[in-house]
């Protein structure tokens, strides 16, 4: 059995400098953020390898106990106050691997970028506030931050300057805008530099959404 997570992997050109690891959400796999890549703006962008893995299948409670891709169980409703801490941790020591995988296939940490939606989201940020090395940036979709009264005590100063994209639609019925707020807000007071945007969608992505995204890994891959 491999160390790694299983990934669908696509570069933006030959001869990746940057990776970007990409998270799905519950319930989802690799494939499903496979076709923005297509959507995104990249022209200004160095030649970029996307990485999309799959989350272990776990049995999750709020779903009955239905077998599924997730990256942690979800207890119940209150996202905020039940949280699955052991889930978290063990898919953070995953997803450190294949940041691992990456320094050693010549990619430097400050040029990966975590990013993910939802459960991605939220484990975009578990493990990039404490990476120990400076990563490129954190690409946050209508998530939040989990374990979020450990963050003062376990986050790591190589990633105090690193750029966070928090983004979260007002119309949510799975993460509420509320939630996403208090992160945002939490992130804030910890004194990271946030880019943060709200859009008039559901739990999804949108075709502004998209392009604010092109905009920002431009900025943060490019030195703009």
């Amino acid at each position: 059995m491999s160390q790694y997570l299983t990934t669908i992997e696509l570069e933006s050109a030959p001869q990746a400098t940057a990776s970007i690891i990409w998270m799905h959400g519950l319930g989802a796999d690799a494939n499903d953020f496979v076709p923005i890549v297509k959507e995104l703006d990249l022209r200004a962008c160095p030649p970029i390898r996307f990485v999309f893995p799959n989350a272990p299948t776990m049995p999750v409670t709020i779903n009955g106990g239905y077998v599924m891709r997730a990256w942690y169980d979800i207890l119940g409703t209150d996202i905020a106050r039940r949280e699955d801490e052991a889930g978290l941790r063990q898919s953070q020591v995953k997803i450190e691997k294949l940041i691992a995988r990456e320094i050693e296939r010549g990619i430097p940490a400050h040029r990966i970028i975590l990013a993910g939606f939802s459960q991605g989201c939220a484990m975009t940020l578990q493990t990039g506030l404490r990476y120990p090395q400076q990563l490129g940036g954190m690409l946050c979709l209508s998530g939040y931050v989990p374990l979020s009264e450990h963050i003062a005590a376990e986050r790591h100063p190589a990633n105090q300057n690193t750029p966070i994209f928090l983004v979260h639609g007002v119309a949510d019925p799975v993460i509420p805008l509320q939630r996403a707020e208090q992160s945002r807000q939490l992130l804030e007071q910890c004194g990271y530099q946030i880019e943060w945007h709200t859009y008039p969608m559901p739990h999804s992505v949108c075709e502004e959404e998209i392009v604010d995204i092109g905009n920002w890994l431009t900025k943060v891959l490019s030195g703009a």
